[in-house]
């Protein structure tokens, strides 16, 4: 499989980086269009699609709740730690990809400094899913980029070869990352424009890492066993972690998280054990 990644990714070419960049370009021209570049209108002008939305999504609180925590990087990458076994050249993508992604979501969000809906609107007139997310840090949505980033290093690392299957993967991870990405409208935290933005903004950091991962080798190390120790105890410390999160909150999403780090683990272990 790790072949098959690294092949993937060498087929890449820069001119990945134009549809997102346009699509940032269509939203700026249409905040402009609306005189809604600062933030009190940058609020105003989506505030009926947040409502419609937030109603809409709000109706199915358990699911919501569960499904926005996906956004987390500690569960997401979770459900993909198997494959430092299997495809570790993904993994020195996603690493790369998460450090860029994280610099980008808190150097936007610091320099746009938009209210969240809570701050903005009667927290009485939307539904609040959990804990009732406050400050001036919505845009963008970093759940949405975590999210983002991380499906699009798996979306070109596993794309399949014939075309109808490539539209197929394409599109649904492109769903279901938008399906992930619009709970956090749901649960009230943010704007439709803040997991819009931040998903482009995920599929850009994405592409980032994997352009890294393909011209330097930081993280080759991951893929070389004799460094599975160390990996061994990153994810016990990442498998304490999530014990934490469910004492906290019992969440479904939290034990299938757990669940495939044991089964990450039992892998690796093994290897070390067989070697």
């Amino acid at each position: 499989m790790n072949t098959i990644v690294i092949n993937n990714y060498s087929k890449l070419k820069p001119s990945l980086f134009f549809l997102p960049l346009l699509l940032l370009v269509a939203i700026v021209v249409f905040l402009y269009s609306q005189h809604s570049l600062d933030a009190d209108k940058y609020v105003q002008v989506q505030k009926d699609w947040f409502f419609f939305i937030n109603h809409h999504l709000g109706q199915f609180p358990g699911i919501l709740y569960n499904v926005t925590q996906l956004g987390d990087a500690l569960i997401i990458l979770s459900f993909l730690s198997i494959f430092i076994v299997y495809a570790p050249k993904m993994w020195e993508a996603l690493i790369s990809a998460s450090l860029v992604s994280t610099v980008f979501s808190n150097s936007l969000k610091n320099i746009f400094g938009v209210p969240r809906p809570a701050v903005v609107f009667d927290n009485t007139s939307f539904i609040i899913v959990g804990n009732t997310a406050v400050g001036h840090a919505s845009l963008p949505s970093g759940h949405s980029i975590t999210v983002f980033t991380t499906l699009t290093v798996l979306l070109f690392a596993l794309m399949p070869g014939k075309w109808s299957h490539k539209m197929v993967w394409v599109f649904s991870v492109i769903i279901i990352g938008l399906m992930i990405a619009f709970t956090r409208v749901g649960v009230g935290a943010h704007y439709p424009l803040d997991v819009t933005i931040g998903s482009i903004v995920g599929y850009i950091s994405g592409l980032i890492g994997i352009f890294i991962s393909r011209k330097f080798r930081i993280w080759a190390w991951i893929g070389n066993k004799k460094y599975y120790p160390i990996i061994i105890l990153l994810l016990l410390v990442c498998c304490i972690l999530l014990i934490s999160k469910i004492m906290d909150e019992n969440l479904v999403i939290y034990y299938l998280a757990l669940i495939s780090l044991f089964v990450a683990l039992y892998k690796i272990i093994y290897a070390v054990v067989k070697k």
